[in-house]
């Protein structure tokens, strides 16, 4: 067997492969999110806008078929191919854009936005990034592909109320609609394939896993908070940009505020990540961020009538919006078990959509019966919980997964090794599965001994 130098740097295939996954990745994504900014005013001279319930739905319905397909799909492309899973998605989404873009009520648009959201390619590509990048580097493959969400969410808060001056929500529906199919070629031409591909317990869902990945109280607190989190966002764009025109402000204009709140939010993060980090204070930082995001709700609801009002804020709500977004996917990692790290991660991302979904419609059927409120209400009861699960967990250990390539072995040798391995100095956890060729590390990098780890795979080969 043999473990590689986690100093080698990627390949120029794995770097094409990470990049133009990643692109294939956040025009998808780009087409989620980019009408939420604009969508209200959209719906209010749409046939069956007036229903508020409705238009919730429609703004979150994407997020609906997501998450009851995405693990699906993920296993269909084990069987039939990643690639061709990947046109399926990218050809749903696609036709779903197109159906929106030329609906001519709300009840069209929901259709169109369902559709766009069966396209549900996520788990697939994850894969097939797993399948084209060698064991050392694909934390960095994946870490790529997912920072593509932030950035895209923040294109789409800029972009949206320009692009909907220009060609209005039905033109960028379609302009998505044509970037999905334009990303096709990407993933023909640029992406390669795969030579072998197999089961990644990293990256994928196995059904063997899910029993104990839902059992452990500690991973259903962060895909509670996860659920809440986009819940909230979602609710947001149903009362925020109305209440932007009603301070004064110009539906064109509202990038001026959406564009310093996202920069200034990234600027004020970033200390706070290096010192959970650093200092190996994940807890105290992620509770303080949840406090922080149920301020920026409490603070957007009594400031209805001021447009720098509503801009702080958005500003309090994004700068915990962005912390927690960025640490709750490494939480995962550190509390998942080593071996169902993929079935962890699955079912966050599921939870995630279904939040997305919750959020828009539920905060719909408030504002439109209630009023805004009670959309604000809702969300603050969210957060309040969330509060609470977040002050009561576990403090997790400050640990970071690590992958090594070993080469073909019985049951028997690999249990040997993996209690080998864990006896190891810094090792936490470790696992080797046979049947994917790979030893997995949980390791507290403080007293992690890389070398001996390197020096035992060398002297199984």
């Amino acid at each position: 067997m043999s473990a590689s130098s986690s100093t080698e740097k990627m390949s120029p295939a794995e770097l094409r492969a990470t990049i133009g996954l990643a692109g294939v990745y956040g025009l998808r994504m780009l087409g989620l999110f980019i009408i939420l900014p604009v969508f209200a005013f959209y719906a209010e001279d749409l046939p069956g806008g007036d229903n508020y319930t409705l238009v919730g739905i429609a703004l979150g319905a994407y997020g609906l078929t997501q998450a009851v397909l995405q693990i699906p799909f993920g296993w269909l492309s084990d069987r039939i191919g990643r690639k061709p899973v990947i046109y399926l998605g990218l050809i749903l989404f696609a036709v779903g854009s197109l159906i929106a873009a030329m609906a001519t009520d709300i009840y069209w648009v929901i259709a169109g936005r369902i559709i766009q959201g069966a396209g549900a390619i996520s788990a697939a590509v994850m894969a097939l990034a797993a399948d084209l990048t060698r064991e050392e580097h694909r934390t960095k493959a994946m870490a790529t592909i997912g920072m593509t969400i932030g950035t895209v969410f923040a294109i789409s808060l800029i972009a949206a109320p320009v692009l909907n001056q220009w060609i209005g929500v039905p033109g960028i529906f379609a302009m998505t609609g044509i970037l999905a199919l334009l990303a096709m070629i990407v993933v023909k031409k640029v992406i390669p394939d795969p030579v072998i591909s197999r089961f990644h317990s990293d990256t994928e869902a196995s059904p063997a896993s899910f029993a104990s990945v839902l059992r452990n109280t500690q991973l259903l607190r962060l895909n509670y908070g996860i659920f809440a989190l986009h819940a909230a966002l979602m609710a947001l764009w149903l009362v925020v940009p109305l209440t932007l025109r009603q301070a004064g402000m110009a539906a064109d204009d509202h990038w001026q505020i959406y564009l310093p709140v996202l920069i200034l939010s990234i600027i004020l993060i970033v200390p706070a990540i290096i010192y959970a980090e650093k200092k190996a204070k994940l807890k105290p930082v992620f509770i303080a961020a949840v406090a922080t995001l149920l301020m920026g709700q409490l603070l957007l609801a009594i400031t209805l009538d001021s447009i720098w009002g509503t801009a702080a804020a958005l500003l309090v709500f994004f700068t915990a919006f962005n912390l927690l977004e960025a640490s709750l996917p490494s939480l995962i990692s550190k509390i998942a078990p080593v071996g169902a790290k993929g079935t962890a991660i699955g079912i966050y991302s599921s939870t995630q959509f279904l939040g997305a979904f919750a959020g828009a419609a539920v905060g719909g059927h408030l504002v439109g019966t209630y009023g805004s409120d009670a959309l604000y209400a809702f969300c603050g009861a969210l957060l309040l919980v969330w509060l609470i699960l977040a002050a009561t967990m576990q403090a997790p250990a400050a640990v970071r997964s690590k992958m090594y390539h070993v080469n073909e072995m019985d049951i028997v040798q690999s249990e040997a090794l993996s209690r080998q391995l864990a006896a190891i100095p810094g090792v936490y956890e470790a696992l080797v599965l046979v049947n994917e060729r790979v030893a997995y590390l949980k390791v507290d990098m403080k007293g992690f001994d890389e070398e001996k780890v390197i020096k035992l795979l060398g002297e199984e080969t």
